[in-house]
C-alpha cells in the first residue's frame, strides 16, 4: 500500500466549509449524552509545557458531568495517556492513543468486552483497559529509515513490553519508563506505534529526507519538530473516534487540535476546532480556529455548550 503523509502544505488540505466565529461555531449542539468531544492532548488540553489550566480542567468535569463524552485523542501511548487522564481526573469513558490505534476504556464499567493490558505497557495512575488496538509489523519501515538516517532515535511502543528506544530522547519528550536496545532488537509482536526523532534536524528537513523512500503500509506524520510517527496504514485519530461513537452511539461529534495529526479528526467531525495556536493548513481542516492554549482556548469554546 501506499504512503499517507499529514505533514503537508496549506495549498495540499482542502478546508472545510466557510468557517465561523468559534462562539457560534456548534450552535444547536450542547453538552449531553448524544455528544462525543474528541480532545488532542499537548497544544489543546495541555500547555506546551504540559502544565493543565484549572479553567480547562473545570470545563471538561462540567461536560463529564453532563454527560458528554470527552475523550482524550492523542498521539501519547498509553502510559502518556494515563498521565493526560490522571491530570483531568477522569475516572469512566474513553480514550484514543497512539493516533488512533489504541481505544482504552476508564475504569471498571466498560459498556463494551475489554482486556486486561500487560503491566509494563501502562502505569497505575488511571485503570485502563484495552478495548482493541490496531497493530503493524514495523521491521522493514524501521531498516528503511536507519538507512537513510542512521543518527535518528527510535522509540517503539507495544502491547508486550515496556516502551524500547534505541537511546535517549531530549528531556521530557518520552513519558514512562523505556528500555534501550539496538535498532536491530527494537521490533516486538503486536507493535502499536513507532516514533522517530532526529534532533539536529529541522520538521522540514526530515519532511525532505523520508518523502521519497517509498515508506509501504504505514500511514506517518511529521509535528512541529523533527519527531515522525508511524503506525498502521489507514489508522488515524478520526478512526478512533469513529470506534468510540459507534460505541456510545451518539449523534453529534466535535473534534478540537493543533497539530498535524489532528487533521483527519478535524475534518472527520460534525464540528472541527482548531486552536488559536495551530499552524495555517490545520486551521484549514477546521471548521472554526478558538483562541490559543495559553489563552484556556478550550475551555472558552467548551464552556459556549455548556
Amino acid at each position: 500500500m501506499g504512503i499517507e503523509n499529514m505533514f503537508s502544505s496549506e495549498s495540499d488540505v482542502t478546508a472545510k466549509s466557510s468557517q465561523v466565529d468559534w462562539r457560534q461555531a456548534a450552535q444547536g449542539i450542547h453538552a449531553g449524552s448524544d455528544l462525543v468531544i474528541g480532545l488532542d492532548a499537548d497544544g489543546t488540553i495541555l500547555r506546551h509545557d504540559t502544565s493543565l489550566s484549572e479553567r480547562v480542567r473545570d470545563a471538561i468535569q462540567a461536560h463529564i458531568a453532563a454527560g458528554t463524552h470527552i475523550v482524550v485523542t492523542t498521539g501519547r501511548g498509553i502510559q502518556g495517556t494515563q498521565i493526560v487522564l490522571d491530570k483531568l481526573g477522569m475516572e469512566c469513558g474513553f480514550a484514543v492513543a497512539a493516533n488512533g490505534a489504541i481505544i482504552l476504556a476508564i475504569g471498571e464499567n466498560s459498556p463494551v468486552p475489554t482486556e486486561e493490558i500487560a503491566a509494563h505497557a501502562r502505569n497505575n495512575l488511571v485503570d485502563v483497559r484495552l478495548v482493541r488496538a490496531h497493530t503493524f509489523d514495523p521491521s522493514k519501515e524501521i531498516a528503511i529509515i536507519h538507512e537513510a538516517l542512521p543518527q535518528a532515535l527510535m522509540a517503539l511502543e507495544s502491547l508486550t513490553t515496556t516502551p524500547r528506544i534505541t537511546g535517549p530522547f531530549p528531556p521530557g519528550e518520552l513519558n514512562g519508563e523505556t528500555t534501550i536496545v539496538p535498532v536491530e532488537e527494537l521490533v516486538v509482536p503486536l507493535t502499536t506505534r513507532v516514533t522517530v526523532r532526529a534532533p539536529s534536524m529541522s520538521a522540514e528537513e526530515m519532511l525532505d529526507a523520508v518523502k521519497d523512500l517509498g515508506l509501504p503500509g504505514v500511514h506517518y506524520n511529521i509535528g512541529w519538530s523533527a519527531w515522525m510517527d508511524l503506525a498502521p496504514q489507514g489508522i488515524n485519530k478520526a478512526v478512533g473516534l469513529q470506534d468510540v461513537v459507534d460505541i456510545v452511539g451518539a449523534h453529534h461529534t466535535i473534534a478540537v487540535g493543533d497539530s498535524d495529526n489532528d487533521c483527519d479528526m478535524l475534518r472527520w467531525a460534525e464540528v472541527g476546532v482548531a486552536m488559536g495556536n495551530a499552524i495555517a493548513h490545520v486551521r484549514a481542516a477546521a471548521n472554526t480556529v478558538c483562541p490559543p492554549v495559553d489563552e484556556d482556548g478550550l475551555a472558552q469554546f467548551l464552556e459556549t455548550l455548556l
